[in-house]
C-alpha cells in the first residue's frame, strides 16, 4: 500500500484569501460549510451545535448566529472573499448570507444551488376511500 500522511501534522491555511461557503438551509436545520477554492472544508458549524434544539432549529435567528460563527472562523483563517452557495428552502438564507457579510467578509458570488427535479420521482397511487 501507498504510504499514508501524517496524521498529526495539520494543514496550513497562512495564504488562503478566497473561500467558498455553502449553506445548506432546510425547515429543522441550518447547515454551513466553509471550504477552500478545490472544495476542501476548513470548517463547518450548524444551528443544532450552536445549542439551538427542536423547533428553535430552524428558525432565521439560528442561521444568523451560525453564519457569524463561521465568518469569524474564516476572518482567523485569513479569508477575506467569499463565494456562497445557497442550497434549500429554510427560512434562514437571506439572513445568514447577510451576517457573513456584515462579519467583514466579501460576498463575490450568490448563486441557488437547490437541486430540482426534472420529472422527479412517480407519484403514489391515488388513495381510494
Amino acid at each position: 500500500p501507498a504510504a499514508r500522511p501524517q496524521s498529526g501534522a495539520k494543514k496550513s491555511w497562512k495564504g488562503l484569501t478566497y473561500a467558498k461557503v455553502y449553506i445548506q438551509c432546510s425547515f429543522n436545520n441550518t447547515i454551513i460549510s466553509l471550504a477552500d477554492d478545490r472544495g476542501d472544508v476548513l470548517a463547518w458549524a450548524s444551528a443544532g451545535g450552536n445549542g439551538f434544539r427542536g423547533t428553535k432549529k430552524g428558525t432565521p435567528f439560528a442561521a444568523g448566529v451560525t453564519a457569524t460563527k463561521i465568518a469569524r472562523r474564516a476572518l482567523e483563517l485569513g479569508v477575506k472573499q467569499i463565494s456562497v452557495f445557497l442550497k434549500g428552502p429554510g427560512p434562514g438564507r437571506e439572513t445568514a448570507v447577510r451576517n457573513l457579510a456584515n462579519a467583514g467578509l466579501i460576498v463575490v458570488s450568490l448563486k441557488d444551488v437547490t437541486p430540482l427535479p426534472h420529472n422527479g420521482c412517480r407519484p403514489p397511487k391515488a388513495r381510494r376511500v
